[in-house]
C-alpha cells in the first residue's frame, strides 16, 4: 500500500532523476536530442514527449476526468526547452498532489480508460506507482542513446536520490 511518505518522497525523486538527465542531455553534442534513430518515439526529445503525455493522460485518471489523448506518441514539445520547462511545471504539480494525499485518497479504486478505449481500475497509489516506474523506464532509453556519442549517461537510480538527498 502507498504511503503519503512514499508518493512524497517518489515525486521528489522523479523530479531529480528528471532534472539530472535534463542537464546531462545540455552537455551533447549540438542537435544530439533532435537526432532520429531506430527507437519507438524516433528520438530523445521524442522519447521525452511520450514521458511527458503520459504523465498528463495519468493526471487526468487520478482527477477523474477524460485526458483527450488518441495516441502516446504526440509530439507536444518539439523544442528541448519548452518540454523541459513543461515537464519540471507537471512534476511540481506531481509533487503537490502527493503532499496533498490521505491514507484514504491513495487507496481509492479509479475507473478510468487507456488509450486504447480499454476501462480498468486501480488505486491512485498504483496509478502513481505506475507514473513513477513508466518515467524510469523511459529516461533509460533515452540514456542509453547517449553512447551513440560515446558519453555516459548520468546516474538517474533511486538509490542515489536517496544517498544524495
Amino acid at each position: 500500500m502507498m504511503t503519503i511518505d512514499t508518493a512524497t518522497m517518489l515525486a521528489r525523486y522523479s523530479n531529480w532523476a528528471d532534472q539530472v538527465l535534463f542537464s546531462a542531455m545540455r552537455t551533447l553534442p549540438e542537435g544530439a536530442i533532435y537526432a532520429q534513430r531506430k527507437t519507438l518515439f524516433s528520438s530523445m526529445v521524442g522519447t521525452l514527449n511520450h514521458n511527458y503525455v503520459v504523465d498528463l493522460i495519468w493526471q487526468a485518471h487520478l482527477l477523474g476526468k477524460a485526458h483527450g489523448f488518441s495516441t502516446r506518441r504526440d509530439i507536444l514539445y518539439p523544442d528541448f526547452t519548452d518540454l523541459v520547462a513543461a515537464q519540471t511545471a507537471l512534476n511540481q504539480w506531481y509533487l503537490e498532489w502527493a503532499e496533498s494525499q490521505t491514507p484514504e485518497s491513495l487507496s481509492e479504486k479509479r475507473s478510468f480508460h487507456f488509450v486504447s478505449g480499454k476501462q480498468a481500475e486501480m488505486t491512485r497509489g498504483e496509478m502513481f506507482l505506475h507514473i513513477i516506474n513508466h518515467k524510469t523506464y523511459h529516461r533509460g532509453w533515452v540514456s542509453q542513446m547517449f553512447f551513440d556519442f560515446d558519453i555516459n549517461p548520468p546516474e538517474t537510480d533511486l538509490c542515489v536520490f536517496l544517498c544524495e538527498e
